[in-house]
């Protein structure tokens, strides 16, 4: 039943959120999972100074954290080389694409995103009435030239791409970016989620000027600074749209641990590179594996990676059941053909050992029921 007082716009959304967390299938299931391998979660975890930090700062969380969050601005400034004028920060990508999406997008206004693609800013742009136009991935990849076509004919407000992508693990390299940039039609926005970047070659990464009136770029500590519990996130883009922000965000809506964590994060670039170090074996030894059951592990630059399962989306969804059947907690694209795969995050060696004993069997079973 419809609460009667929701606003017609409301009351029209279905009654979804975009991921079921492990959580909520754990008490589904009455047991824990072996291995948690559907969240690209940094099991490897955040750097010592960050605990250290967090344990220093923990009696003082009686007060409201910092509402500038000057510190951790003016860090992000420092680590990126930009003024913090260009820098906001918010709880996580997600709230901050929310803000964004309030400010930029009304009831019928048109943006652009990929077919498949990150579920969470769609679900923010139905929130707030826009429409959306959704082009579909081109062998795996999202297609950059596509969103800007659509773009084009559509009058998109925003255009959204993550670089490297999430569900498939793919990225294109900085010209690509940058001719994505010269290619926007005028008083569109490119939203450039990168919450993957530490992962990537650095040397494809594109260098964008914080200025530039045509791009917002989103970065995470929830990846590879192992801070997903503290949901931390940032934006850099031109000064006035990041001033925009005060508008409409939660000014105490980033907590006092949760900004010192960040900071204490950034200072610790050695972790950071054990971290991607880390992942980079992962996934080496999740294809490993996947070779070994006869699958197709997909090239990734993030902290998972997407395995073709050989079939149609039907096929990747048994197969998905069949691990969760065997405590070992995965997660699938949700649109064709991309959900042919299963999609699964870097572990340590404790769950990639459940993975290697738990998917020939599920791989079986999967099959068995077709």
């Amino acid at each position: 039943m419809t609460d009667p007082r929701l606003t017609p716009l409301a009351a029209a959304l279905p009654d979804v959120v975009p991921f079921v967390g492990p959580e909520t299938q754990e008490r589904r299931r009455g047991r824990a999972f072996r291995a948690r391998l559907g969240a690209n979660e940094n099991v490897f975890g955040p750097s010592p100074r960050v605990l250290e930090a967090i344990r220093k700062a923990a009696p003082d969380v009686w007060m409201y954290g910092d509402p500038e969050a000057h510190e951790l601005r003016q860090a992000i400034a420092a680590h990126h080389g930009v003024d913090p004028k260009h820098v906001r920060v918010g709880e996580g990508i997600d709230g901050l694409l929310g803000l964004l999406v309030r400010l930029t997008v009304g009831p019928g206004d048109w943006v652009v995103t990929s077919e498949g693609g990150y579920p969470t800013f769609d679900f923010h742009v139905e929130g707030f009435g826009g429409r959306i136009e959704r082009v579909p991935y081109a062998d795996d990849r999202v297609d950059a030239r596509g969103l800007i076509d659509r773009a084009d004919w559509t009058g998109a407000k925003l255009v959204y791409i993550a670089n490297p992508d999430n569900p498939m693990g793919g990225m294109h390299g900085a010209e690509a970016i940058r001719q994505m940039i010269e290619a926007l039609p005028a008083d569109a926005l490119l939203v450039l989620d990168e919450a993957y970047a530490e992962f990537a070659p650095a040397e494809e990464l594109p260098e964008i000027a914080p200025a530039d009136s045509r791009v917002i770029r989103l970065r995470t500590f929830s990846k590879a600074y192992g801070l997903a519990g503290a949901r931390v996130g940032y934006a850099i883009g031109p000064a006035p749209l990041i001033a925009a922000f005060d508008r409409v965000r939660n000014h105490f809506g980033l907590g006092r641990l949760s900004q010192v964590a960040a900071v204490a994060a950034l200072g610790d670039g050695d972790h950071l590179t054990h971290v991607v170090t880390q992942v980079a074996a992962a996934r080496a030894r999740i294809a490993a594996i996947a070779h070994d059951a006869g699958l197709v592990p997909l090239p990734s630059s993030t902290n998972f990676v997407a395995i073709d399962c050989g079939g149609d989306g039907a096929l990747a969804r048994r197969v998905m059941q069949e691990l969760a059947a065997r405590d070992v907690f995965v997660r699938m694209p949700g649109v064709a053909p991309l959900d042919r795969c299963i999609r699964i995050s870097a572990g340590s060696e404790a769950d990639l050992d459940a993975l290697a004993q738990a998917l020939p069997a599920a791989l079986e079973a999967a099959r068995a029921a077709n």
